[in-house]
């Protein structure tokens, strides 16, 4: 992607969609929830009511933009600064991809506001849907995601389950374990049982690869991880950490790295594997985006990540 764009970033290589194009129409850290380990840091703007964030005009004149310059993915997927759901036309780039494209959509979404109908009624327009789902009560949601007035634990779940009932996609439950906060056994038991009720096609269990809002949030280990995964049955399995891609290395501008680091902060290291590039050219690339003032560098257990917050 040549053109520089505000409210699309990538394609992003990913070992599940291949090549992702990232759609973004919330303003940066403008959420339901403060996630304690959320890669970009706290919510600055923790909120529950929807609107028209951005122009939904602009977004899809960019989409139309891209189909003519590029228009190479293999996913198109609603994902980036802030929860997708509360912008209330959302729906508009699933429908704009059918319409334009053959290439299959996906929404990320934490799935607090499924809930609502409205919402449910354009996230079925969605291929693919990912929802959250680590805790196990109100006391737990209260401590690991720090939710919006309005939003609940209860809520949350009959959301998820209503949207099963509705939904005849792929649905995926991302179930995000800190260390010494949701890793015991007992507990994951308890999450394990209201994800079964959810009914997902696959479980995801993913723990912190990225530097957290929460400095205090620490990674699970490996192999807990796929002690976790087996107690959540043959459909669940460890999200892996960056790795080098099965494909050929590709090409990014430095606007569009930018972007990309901007809702994916991440190491030189795992930028190169995931582009397949040398980690000296990345490096030498990140750190002129440095030097502008379009990122910042930080060291993490003595290894630099980058990002805009």
């Amino acid at each position: 992607m040549n053109k520089t764009f505000e409210y699309l970033f990538g394609p992003v290589p990913s070992r599940r969609l291949g090549r992702s194009l990232g759609v973004d129409l919330i303003p940066f850290k403008t959420c339901t929830m403060d996630c304690s380990y959320c890669q970009l840091g706290e919510t600055s703007c923790s909120v529950s009511t929807r609107g028209n964030y951005v122009p939904m005009q602009d977004v899809l004149r960019e989409l139309d933009q891209w189909l003519e310059q590029d228009g190479q993915a293999d996913h198109i997927t609603l994902a980036g600064s802030g929860e997708p759901t509360l912008h209330n036309h959302f729906g508009d780039v699933f429908r704009w991809a059918k319409e334009h494209t053959d290439i299959q959509t996906v929404l990320l979404t934490n799935g607090t506001l499924l809930h609502n109908a409205k919402v449910r009624d354009e996230a079925v327009l969605a291929d693919k849907v990912k929802v959250t789902l680590s805790a196990w009560d109100e006391e737990s949601f209260r401590q690991i995601h720090r939710p919006a007035e309005g939003v609940n634990f209860d809520l949350l779940v009959k959301g998820e389950q209503a949207f099963r009932h509705a939904y005849l996609g792929e649905l995926s439950v991302e179930v995000f374990i800190i260390d010494g906060v949701n890793s015991q056994f007992d507990h994951v038991k308890k999450i394990a049982e209201v994800v079964k009720s959810i009914s997902p096609d696959r479980i995801e269990i993913n723990t912190a690869i990225r530097p957290p809002a929460d400095s205090s949030v620490k990674a699970c280990p490996e192999e807990r991880l796929q002690a976790i995964a087996e107690m959540f049955g043959p459909n669940a399995s460890v999200m892996p950490a960056f790795q080098k891609q099965g494909f050929q290395s590709l090409e990014i501008s430095e606007e569009a790295l930018a972007g990309l680091v901007r809702r994916h902060p991440a190491t030189c290291r795992q930028l190169a594997d995931e582009f397949n590039l040398p980690q000296d050219r990345m490096f030498k690339t990140l750190k002129q985006l440095v030097s502008a003032g379009l990122l910042s560098e930080e060291k993490r257990e003595g290894e630099g990540y980058f990002y805009c917050r």
